[in-house]
Protein backbone atom coordinates (compact mmCIF):
# COMPACT_ATOMS: atom_id res chain seq x y z
CA UNK A 1 0.00 0.00 0.00
CA UNK A 2 2.58 2.80 1.08
CA UNK A 3 4.80 1.77 -1.86
CA UNK A 4 2.09 2.40 -3.78
CA UNK A 5 1.69 5.72 -2.78
CA UNK A 6 5.54 6.33 -2.71
CA UNK A 7 4.78 5.42 -6.69
CA UNK A 8 2.11 7.77 -7.00
CA UNK A 9 3.55 10.25 -5.43
CA UNK A 10 6.94 10.67 -7.74
CA UNK A 11 4.35 9.68 -10.95
CA UNK A 12 2.99 12.85 -9.79
CA UNK A 13 6.72 14.37 -10.14
CA UNK A 14 6.49 15.63 -6.00
CA UNK A 15 9.87 16.88 -4.82
CA UNK A 16 11.48 14.79 -2.13
CA UNK A 17 10.41 17.36 0.28
CA UNK A 18 6.68 17.13 -0.89
CA UNK A 19 6.95 13.21 -0.74
CA UNK A 20 8.25 13.13 2.94
CA UNK A 21 5.56 15.58 4.13
CA UNK A 22 2.40 13.26 2.26
CA UNK A 23 4.14 9.99 3.65
CA UNK A 24 4.65 11.34 6.93
CA UNK A 25 0.76 12.51 6.69
CA UNK A 26 -0.20 8.93 6.04
CA UNK A 27 2.35 7.30 8.97
CA UNK A 28 1.25 9.75 11.26
CA UNK A 29 -2.67 9.36 10.47
CA UNK A 30 -2.36 5.54 10.96
CA UNK A 31 0.18 4.78 13.80
CA UNK A 32 0.34 8.40 15.65
CA UNK A 33 2.61 10.96 16.18
CA UNK A 34 4.69 8.73 18.64
CA UNK A 35 4.33 5.76 16.80
CA UNK A 36 5.74 6.60 13.60
CA UNK A 37 9.61 6.19 13.25
CA UNK A 38 12.11 8.09 11.07
CA UNK A 39 13.26 4.83 9.63
CA UNK A 40 9.70 3.80 8.77
CA UNK A 41 9.08 6.72 7.17
CA UNK A 42 12.34 6.68 5.29
CA UNK A 43 11.08 3.35 3.70
CA UNK A 44 7.87 4.66 2.89
CA UNK A 45 9.39 7.31 0.81
CA UNK A 46 12.40 5.14 -0.68
CA UNK A 47 15.11 6.87 0.90
CA UNK A 48 17.95 6.74 3.43
CA UNK A 49 16.88 7.63 7.05
CA UNK A 50 20.00 9.95 6.87
CA UNK A 51 18.71 11.73 4.29
CA UNK A 52 15.35 12.73 5.58
CA UNK A 53 17.45 15.37 8.28
CA UNK A 54 18.79 16.78 4.91
CA UNK A 55 15.45 18.35 4.70
CA UNK A 56 14.08 18.27 7.75
CA UNK A 57 16.26 18.16 11.49
CA UNK A 58 13.22 15.84 12.93
CA UNK A 59 9.85 14.05 13.54
CA UNK A 60 8.75 17.68 15.16
CA UNK A 61 10.01 19.62 12.20
CA UNK A 62 8.17 17.19 9.86
CA UNK A 63 4.76 17.70 11.88
CA UNK A 64 5.54 21.44 11.65
CA UNK A 65 5.56 21.64 7.87
CA UNK A 66 2.38 19.25 7.73
CA UNK A 67 0.45 22.03 9.95
CA UNK A 68 1.62 24.69 8.23
CA UNK A 69 0.50 23.27 4.78
CA UNK A 70 -2.76 21.60 5.86
CA UNK A 71 -5.98 23.04 7.28
CA UNK A 72 -6.40 26.79 7.99
CA UNK A 73 -2.77 27.01 6.17
CA UNK A 74 -4.56 25.81 3.01
CA UNK A 75 -7.43 28.35 3.43
CA UNK A 76 -5.18 31.26 4.23
CA UNK A 77 -3.08 30.82 0.78
CA UNK A 78 -6.08 30.70 -1.17
CA UNK A 79 -7.10 33.97 0.01
CA UNK A 80 -3.60 35.25 -0.99
CA UNK A 81 -4.13 34.23 -4.20
CA UNK A 82 -5.00 35.97 -7.27
CA UNK A 83 -8.31 34.72 -7.80
CA UNK A 84 -9.48 35.65 -4.50
CA UNK A 85 -8.35 38.86 -4.82
CA UNK A 86 -10.56 39.76 -8.05
CA UNK A 87 -13.10 39.08 -5.85
CA UNK A 88 -12.24 42.03 -3.45
CA UNK A 89 -15.35 44.07 -4.30
CA UNK A 90 -17.89 41.19 -4.67
CA UNK A 91 -19.24 40.20 -1.37
CA UNK A 92 -21.64 37.33 -2.42
CA UNK A 93 -19.43 35.69 -4.84
CA UNK A 94 -16.36 36.16 -2.49
CA UNK A 95 -18.32 34.52 0.19
CA UNK A 96 -19.70 31.59 -2.18
CA UNK A 97 -16.38 30.71 -3.53
CA UNK A 98 -14.81 30.49 0.06
CA UNK A 99 -17.89 28.06 0.73
CA UNK A 100 -17.17 25.77 -1.99
CA UNK A 101 -13.50 25.54 -1.90
CA UNK A 102 -14.01 24.70 1.98
CA UNK A 103 -16.21 22.01 0.57
CA UNK A 104 -13.50 20.55 -2.39
CA UNK A 105 -10.79 20.57 0.91
CA UNK A 106 -13.25 18.53 3.44
CA UNK A 107 -14.01 15.68 0.76
CA UNK A 108 -10.01 15.47 0.45
CA UNK A 109 -9.12 12.26 2.17
CA UNK A 110 -5.42 14.26 3.17
CA UNK A 111 -7.65 16.61 4.90
CA UNK A 112 -9.23 13.75 7.00
CA UNK A 113 -5.43 12.56 7.91
CA UNK A 114 -4.69 15.99 8.91
CA UNK A 115 -7.31 16.44 11.43
CA UNK A 116 -6.78 13.03 12.77
CA UNK A 117 -3.65 14.00 13.18
CA UNK A 118 -4.04 17.37 14.89
CA UNK A 119 -6.70 16.16 16.99
CA UNK A 120 -4.54 13.70 18.41
CA UNK A 121 -1.09 15.27 18.50
CA UNK A 122 -2.09 19.42 18.58
CA UNK A 123 -1.93 19.14 22.86
CA UNK A 124 1.13 16.49 23.52
CA UNK A 125 3.68 17.86 20.76
CA UNK A 126 5.30 21.31 22.06
CA UNK A 127 4.77 24.15 19.74
CA UNK A 128 2.09 22.52 17.61
CA UNK A 129 -1.12 23.60 18.71
CA UNK A 130 0.51 27.00 19.25
CA UNK A 131 1.46 26.73 15.21
CA UNK A 132 -2.20 25.41 14.00
CA UNK A 133 -3.37 28.66 16.37
CA UNK A 134 -1.21 31.15 14.46
CA UNK A 135 -2.06 29.65 11.22
CA UNK A 136 -6.04 29.44 11.96
CA UNK A 137 -6.64 32.69 14.30
CA UNK A 138 -3.66 35.22 13.10
CA UNK A 139 -3.37 34.42 9.48
CA UNK A 140 -6.74 33.35 8.03
CA UNK A 141 -8.75 35.08 10.15
CA UNK A 142 -6.58 38.46 9.32
CA UNK A 143 -6.90 37.70 6.07
CA UNK A 144 -10.68 37.24 5.96
CA UNK A 145 -10.83 40.10 8.28
CA UNK A 146 -9.14 42.65 5.84
CA UNK A 147 -11.93 41.18 2.99
CA UNK A 148 -14.80 42.38 5.40
CA UNK A 149 -13.32 45.60 5.79
CA UNK A 150 -13.28 46.45 2.09
CA UNK A 151 -16.53 45.38 1.61
CA UNK A 152 -17.41 47.45 4.03
CA UNK A 153 -15.06 50.57 3.03
CA UNK A 154 -16.90 50.36 0.14
CA UNK A 155 -20.40 50.45 0.92
CA UNK A 156 -20.79 46.83 -0.07
CA UNK A 157 -21.82 45.51 3.34
CA UNK A 158 -23.43 46.93 6.53
CA UNK A 159 -21.05 46.24 9.71
CA UNK A 160 -19.75 47.95 13.00
CA UNK A 161 -17.12 44.66 13.12
CA UNK A 162 -15.47 43.50 10.08
CA UNK A 163 -13.50 41.06 12.38
CA UNK A 164 -16.88 39.62 13.79
CA UNK A 165 -18.11 39.54 11.00
CA UNK A 166 -15.39 37.34 9.61
CA UNK A 167 -15.48 35.22 12.39
CA UNK A 168 -19.41 34.57 12.06
CA UNK A 169 -19.13 33.57 8.42
CA UNK A 170 -15.84 31.22 9.46
CA UNK A 171 -18.72 29.78 12.17
CA UNK A 172 -21.16 29.02 10.20
CA UNK A 173 -19.46 27.19 7.85
CA UNK A 174 -17.63 25.55 10.78
CA UNK A 175 -21.28 24.03 11.92
CA UNK A 176 -21.51 23.00 8.70
CA UNK A 177 -18.77 21.17 8.45
CA UNK A 178 -19.68 19.27 11.98
CA UNK A 179 -22.92 18.61 10.67
CA UNK A 180 -22.04 16.86 7.38
CA UNK A 181 -18.54 15.46 8.13
CA UNK A 182 -17.63 15.20 11.14
CA UNK A 183 -20.26 13.71 13.46
CA UNK A 184 -22.32 11.47 11.36
CA UNK A 185 -21.75 8.09 10.89
CA UNK A 186 -20.83 8.75 7.10
CA UNK A 187 -19.91 12.24 5.10
CA UNK A 188 -23.00 13.43 3.65
CA UNK A 189 -23.43 14.05 -0.17
CA UNK A 190 -22.14 17.01 -1.86
CA UNK A 191 -25.84 18.02 -2.77
CA UNK A 192 -27.11 17.95 1.01
CA UNK A 193 -23.76 19.63 2.00
CA UNK A 194 -24.42 22.45 -1.16
CA UNK A 195 -28.10 22.69 -0.11
CA UNK A 196 -26.89 23.69 3.71
CA UNK A 197 -23.90 26.01 2.16
CA UNK A 198 -26.25 27.86 0.28
CA UNK A 199 -29.18 27.93 2.82
CA UNK A 200 -26.13 29.58 5.18
CA UNK A 201 -25.14 32.07 2.42
CA UNK A 202 -28.27 33.81 1.69
CA UNK A 203 -29.18 34.15 5.52
CA UNK A 204 -25.66 35.57 6.33
CA UNK A 205 -25.56 37.84 3.27
CA UNK A 206 -28.92 39.00 4.21
CA UNK A 207 -27.55 40.12 7.50
CA UNK A 208 -25.16 42.02 5.92
CA UNK A 209 -26.92 43.75 3.40
CA UNK A 210 -26.41 47.44 2.67
CA UNK A 211 -28.76 49.42 4.94
CA UNK A 212 -30.12 51.24 2.05
CA UNK A 213 -30.94 47.95 0.49
CA UNK A 214 -32.26 46.25 4.26
CA UNK A 215 -33.78 49.13 5.67
CA UNK A 216 -35.89 50.07 2.21
CA UNK A 217 -39.34 50.79 3.15
CA UNK A 218 -41.74 49.61 1.80
CA UNK A 219 -44.64 51.68 -0.33
CA UNK A 220 -47.17 51.00 2.32
CA UNK A 221 -44.98 52.50 4.97
CA UNK A 222 -43.90 55.58 3.17
CA UNK A 223 -47.92 56.13 3.07
CA UNK A 224 -48.51 58.34 5.54
CA UNK A 225 -51.35 58.05 8.40
CA UNK A 226 -54.35 58.85 7.03
CA UNK A 227 -53.89 58.96 3.67
CA UNK A 228 -55.29 57.56 0.83
CA UNK A 229 -53.86 56.60 -2.97
CA UNK A 230 -56.18 56.06 -6.04
CA UNK A 231 -59.16 57.97 -5.07
CA UNK A 232 -59.61 61.34 -4.47
CA UNK A 233 -60.60 62.60 -0.56
CA UNK A 234 -64.53 63.16 -0.25
CA UNK A 235 -65.43 66.68 -0.15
Amino acid sequence: MSSSISSAAEAAGLSTRDRILSEALNLFAQSGYGGASMRELARRVGIRESSLYNHFPGKAAILEAIVSEHGPASSAGRLEAPRYRELARKPAEFCRQFALDLVEQWSDPREHQFQKVITAERNRVPGIRAKFADQFYSREQSLMTDYFRGFALAGLISTPDPRETARLFAAGLIYIRLEHYVMGAEPSARARVIEAIDRYLAFFLSLIAPRSEAAAPSRKQRTGKGETRGKAAPD
